[in-house]
């Protein structure tokens, strides 16, 4: 596997509130997330930076994440366990209140690959020479457009188009959406908005099937791309590339 991961703050906005990673435990399988966070009194970075933190310490601990119904769990009950944590942090701290986080994460190993999202922070894979978004956006134009309200090009240009319907430390009870994804992808990206509202998965696409670039020169053209574009926000990104035979 070759893995880079990626955050910028964009041309815009003052600080970065987004957190990503990407980790390998010692049975080979790895562990990637990005997470958006939001809120006043700049405590949306605490809210994204608790959840990644508790994530990431939370699968190292672990010898193995086991098989697909741990994995699972494991992602299940982690978020109610970092949902408590930001409620808990905003009660502690009042000026913080609002505050919260979008989550897209990936579990690879050698049996299985799951997705799991909260938010519209999302995940693609690249399968046969194209990128599928494997995630589903909880925003309230998306919640429109399954409804017929709206279609999908009027979602795209809607001005409340990133009005959240689930967020970490803004719902409770809260549950993660996950998605089981065919082994058989070469690539798998995670990303905040900051990159999807500024590129579309066609531009994504066309940087991510460059060959002559290494998977870092990638990550790293997408970020220049979207800040050319405007870089109205915090940019992450975490990609993953199977070598061949993996």
């Amino acid at each position: 596997m070759q893995t880079y991961y990626l955050t910028d703050a964009g041309k815009v906005r003052e600080h970065n509130e987004d957190r990503v990673i990407i980790v390998k435990n010692d049975n080979e399988e790895y562990f990637m997330a990005v997470a958006d966070g939001m809120g006043g009194h700049r405590a949306g970075e605490i809210a994204s930076s608790m959840t990644i933190e508790y994530l990431r310490d939370a699968f190292l601990a672990m010898e193995t994440i086991g098989d697909k119904a741990n994995a699972v769990n494991f992602l299940r009950e982690s978020v109610l366990t970092i949902n408590k944590k930001i409620f808990a942090y905003t009660d502690e701290f009042p000026e913080s209140k609002g505050m919260g986080t979008t989550l897209v994460v990936a579990i690879v190993t050698a049996n299985y690959l799951l997705f799991g999202n909260i938010g519209d922070s999302s995940g693609f894979v690249m399968k046969e020479d194209k990128l599928y978004k494997v995630t589903k956006d909880h925003t309230l134009v998306n919640l429109l457009v399954s409804t017929g309200e709206l279609t999908a090009e009027e979602a795209k240009l809607h001005p409340k188009k990133n009005v959240l319907m689930r967020a970490l430390g803004a719902n409770d009870p809260i549950d993660i959406d996950i998605f089981d994804v065919d082994m058989g992808v070469s690539e798998i990206l995670l990303c905040s908005d900051g990159l999807t509202n500024m590129l579309s998965e066609e531009q994504i696409q066309k940087v991510l099937e460059t060959q002559e670039l290494t998977v870092e020169e990638r990550v790293i053209r997408l970020i220049k791309k979207s800040n050319n574009r405007g870089g109205t926000d915090n940019i992450s990104i975490a990609y993953l590339v199977r070598e061949s035979g993996e």
